[in-house]
């Protein structure tokens, strides 16, 4: 074996041993092992997180796909700043060690580039980071610089907020959106952020829908080569789609179908911290949309503010009849935020703005 971690080349385990990250070391044993698979874990955004296995032939062949999309060879330098527990922090690893790559690894938290600044002398080719780091980087000037200085960003985990995607214009990376999931080991499609708002399919994968409108992947270099997922898309092509959302989100009032992460993209510029768009049951709807807002102590007259500023972001029937206070939202292991009503919310119907019930 032989990689090239911080500026260091190891060329056994031992010789890593206390020296770079024990979540980092204890990866790395379990891939150099006789074992043809890894253990990983799904993130949890759409159930409990489960074990699962994950074919080492797979995870090669993935990261060739990817390191010959963004010409990462021998030399390149890749940015860990991400779990090694979950895929996308795996990935990083395995993308640099078939490269020949150097490995520079940063902090896992919010601000993992104050770390990185002025530890590399030379510019990162690839980084992966969910969109709350990048927001929390970009508002440090001295982080910003960094991030200024990668090559090529990528970006998942969690939707992206076009505010978000506003702010990257500002800056000389190519920046792209991911698409997959712990099962097609990583992502299987790139979106490039300001330019497009349909994913495009890396190497040999190609699309096709179900009977629900939902996207099938087959992806020829993985074992499984099929995968029926819950995304709703509208499909251009056999190579590529725009994402409207999760089928089992999608709200269904009076006979039109809403999808709560479109809603939520167009609210994103009015709405300070974080929120949701989710529904309640309404005897002549079925069902009604709802806002629901992370925080405390939301006086009626703000409220009332609220639903002025959002107004004018939303059509007529796009409108939230509901809305929905809690203190804090619920997240998965992973930190994505789990899209249910938290027992302890209060709504307020947004024609009376008057409390109604807590849920």
């Amino acid at each position: 074996m032989e990689c090239r971690i911080n500026g260091i080349l190891y060329t056994s385990l031992e010789q890593m041993r206390g020296e770079v990250e024990e979540e980092l070391w204890l990866f790395l044993q379990e891939w150099y092992n006789e074992s043809s698979y890894v253990i990983g874990h799904t993130s949890g955004s759409t159930g409990l997180p489960k074990e699962i296995r994950l074919s080492k032939a797979d995870m090669r062949a993935s990261a060739a796909i990817t390191n010959r999309f963004f010409g990462i060879r021998r030399g390149s330098v890749l940015l860990l700043c991400l779990s090694v527990s979950y895929i996308a922090g795996k990935m990083m690893v395995v993308r640099a060690l078939e490269a020949g790559a150097e490995l520079v690894t940063a902090e896992v938290s919010l601000h993992p580039l104050r770390t990185v600044t002025g530890a590399v002398s030379r510019r990162i080719d690839l980084a992966a980071m969910v969109p709350m780091q990048v927001e929390e980087s970009l508002k440090n000037d001295s982080e910003k610089k960094v991030l200024g200085q990668i090559g090529h960003l990528i970006v998942g985990g969690a939707p992206i907020a076009e505010s978000l995607e506003e702010c990257l214009k500002e800056l000389p990376v190519s920046c792209y959106a991911t698409y997959g999931m712990t099962e097609t080991v990583s992502h299987v499609a790139l979106r490039k952020l300001n330019c497009d708002r349909e994913y495009e399919a890396l190497g040999d994968v190609f699309f096709g829908l179900d009977e629900r409108g939902c996207l099938i992947i087959e992806a020829p270099h993985l074992t499984e080569r099929r995968f029926v997922t819950n995304d709703l898309v509208r499909l251009n092509g056999k190579h590529r789609f725009e994402w409207l959302g999760r089928v089992d989100h999608v709200i269904n009032s009076g006979g039109i179908k809403f999808f709560p992460e479109q809603l939520e993209r167009k609210l994103d510029r009015c709405l300070p911290g974080r929120f949701l768009i989710t529904s309640r049951p309404d005897e002549t709807l079925g069902e009604s949309i709802a806002l629901l807002l992370e925080g405390e102590n939301f006086l009626p007259e703000e409220l009332c503010c609220l639903v002025n500023r959002i107004r004018p972001c939303l059509e007529r029937f796009e409108m939230p009849r509901w809305i929905g206070v809690c203190p804090l939202f619920r997240e998965t292991a992973s930190g994505k935020v789990v899209r249910c009503i938290p027992e302890n919310t209060v709504f307020y119907a947004v024609n009376e703005l008057s409390p109604k019930k807590s849920v």
